[in-house]
């Protein structure tokens, strides 16, 4: 039962999340925001959304581990799952603003949220509005050093023409999925935790992790497979950053999260520093500026020792 719960968790989750991406860009059109900045704000806003809504769900429950493990979790699972499985499929070409601006932005919003964890033991209110108005900071410096030919989010030009009723009933099944979804996955989750004999920290940085980074992984390798160019390894390390700045953040502001089991900050933490840190001798050794099948191989692999890891340690 608690297995079908967190199933059916997840499959409402990236139900509604389809559906508040559609209703949010068909809005922006309505206000004749353009498109570029629809894809660098309203998108990842609402890509973010399922990760938000299990994060504010559990923190509300009384499980702070698994809202700030399925950050944590998430953010491994980005560049160990998602980047080195698309690498295996297909190389991935690496554009020169990934490492004058995505990463060292993702490493300071990441080496901000260990200190603010580190130093209280509390992601509190006031901290959580620090991450989440340095991401709108983010934001504005993108859209005004944004160039014609950078790769953003991909924006559905379709929906410009979306009734205003339609608007409105994508808007209110997203809402009503994504609601049900992280409420059905968090309990499933705390349930199968406890009878597995694991932690809830265990269970935020695996089970939910990988499945809120299920859509992200689905569409990088279908978009490798097709042979596209416009696999963007920026918007991957943009999912990070948001994730800390947005859903944290955000999170934080309605509840301060408190860190509850010390593995996140002895362990967890570091681990997802560390994938952050290693992408910068994996881009320019030994090809510069591609990470090939072999690199995809190895992120792949690590990130299985990391689960091992996990679970053997985590009990």
């Amino acid at each position: 039962m608690n297995l079908l719960l967190v199933i059916l968790g997840f499959i409402l989750l990236v139900v509604g999340g389809e559906f508040l991406v559609r209703s949010s860009v068909a809005l922006s059109f309505k206000f004749n925001i353009s498109k570029m900045v629809i894809g660098m704000t309203v998108v990842s806003f609402a890509t973010s959304a399922p990760e938000l809504l299990v994060s504010l769900q559990a923190a509300l429950s009384g499980s702070p581990a698994i809202a700030i493990n399925n950050v944590i979790g998430s953010n491994i699972a980005n560049i160990g799952l998602v980047l080195g499985i698309t690498a295996m499929v297909g190389v991935i070409a690496v554009d020169k603003s990934f490492y004058k601006v995505n990463w060292p932005v993702m490493m300071i919003f990441s080496i901000i949220l260990y200190y603010f964890l580190i130093n209280d033991y509390l992601l509190t209110a006031i901290e959580g509005g620090i991450l989440f108005l340095a991401l709108i900071l983010f934001l504005i410096f993108l859209i005004r050093n944004s160039r014609k030919d950078m790769v953003v989010e991909e924006v559905d030009e379709a929906l410009s023409v979306v009734s205003n009723f339609k608007i409105i009933l994508w808007l209110v099944i997203g809402a009503l999925a994504l609601y049900f979804g992280s409420e059905w996955l968090v309990t499933g989750s705390k349930e199968i935790a406890r009878s597995i004999g694991v932690s809830e920290a265990v269970i935020g940085v695996s089970l939910i992790a990988v499945g809120t980074s299920v859509p992200e992984l689905a569409a990088s390798v279908i978009a490798a497979a097709k042979q596209e160019k416009a696999i963007s390894l920026g918007n991957l390390i943009g999912s990070n950053i948001f994730n800390i700045g947005s859903v944290l953040g955000l999170t934080a502001i309605i509840k301060p999260i408190p860190v509850t089991e010390l593995q996140i900050l002895s362990n967890d933490i570091f681990w997802m520093l560390g994938f952050a840190a290693i992408l910068i001798p994996i881009i320019f050794i030994p090809k510069k500026l591609q990470i090939s099948r072999a690199k995809g191989f190895f992120l792949v692999f690590a990130y299985g020792v990391f689960m091992f890891m996990v679970f053997t340690s985590g009990k």
